[in-house]
């Protein structure tokens, strides 16, 4: 059944300096299903960031039609959270402290946020570093705690754009795993930018990818894959199938 549905979505920016118009995104179509984990993968500048803040709100199509479970996306929405590649922690506040903030802000009960947090943290293995800032974390043990804060509203969509890029690779390996974990549990519909296929391949139920710019989507792989997945999965005839295959597909898209 179709969660998120974009239909011939077409996004221009128009150039403040200079009045010259970008097109972005042209006749992108796309249905996600409702506890779907989907990747997006494509070449530089081709608008996967941009169509991801569409569906989080922070953007408006320019033309086309963007619904969540039949609603058409008007703007920012709780039931729909970010996380980015840098991680927008509140350098003032502790773990528990960034994670309670948005169920606090809702005027949610204390007794409640506080064991909201409590599950989170257990969740994404910070137990023990509830009353570390920012600044006394790895950035792999800062990027759990925003996905925790993303996770503290209990949206129903998860949109993360690039979250572990900037990541050394055993850590990165290592929130993939745990991201699986995260999702099973969490249970929302997530949609996952990266420029890495073995990560794309290694998350998802499907990947995207989207040709060069104005982006559009050019092919979309089922991935039959069984979960939960290990580092032992790389190795497999499949998983390098699937490697070739979607590479091959993006770099039509480079040259």
């Amino acid at each position: 059944m179709t969660f998120i549905s974009a239909r011939n979505i077409k996004k221009v920016f128009n150039g403040k300096k200079n009045g010259n118009a970008t097109l972005a995104v042209s006749g992108l179509n796309l249905t996600i299903r409702k506890k779907e984990f989907v990747t997006i993968i494509g070449p530089s500048g081709c608008g996967k960031s941009t169509f991801l803040l569409m569906v989080a709100g922070l953007e408006k199509p320019t033309a086309g039609a963007l619904t969540i479970d039949g609603k058409a996306v008007s703007g920012p929405d709780g039931q729909r959270a970010i996380v980015f590649q840098e991680y927008l922690l509140f350098p003032w506040k502790t773990v528990k402290g960034n994670i309670e903030f948005g169920p606090e802000l809702k005027n949610i009960p204390k007794s409640e946020y506080q064991d909201i947090s409590r599950q989170l943290i257990r969740l994404v293995g910070l137990e023990g570093f509830e009353n570390r800032y920012p600044h006394e974390l790895s950035g792999g043990m800062q990027q759990r705690v925003a996905i925790a804060r993303a996770l503290a509203n209990r949206p129903n969509v998860l949109l993360m754009d690039e979250p572990f890029g900037s990541l050394d690779l055993l850590t990165r390996e290592s929130l993939q795993l745990e991201l699986q974990n995260i999702w099973e549990e969490a249970r929302c519909t997530v949609l996952f930018v990266t420029h890495s296929i073995t990560e794309a391949i290694f998350l998802a139920d499907r990947v995207v990818v989207m040709s060069k710019r104005p982006g559009t989507i050019k092919s979309v792989f089922p991935i039959d894959l069984a979960r939960p997945r290990t580092r032992d999965i790389y190795t497999t005839r499949r998983f390098r199938d699937y490697e070739a295959a979607i590479k091959a597909s993006v770099w039509e898209e480079v040259r």
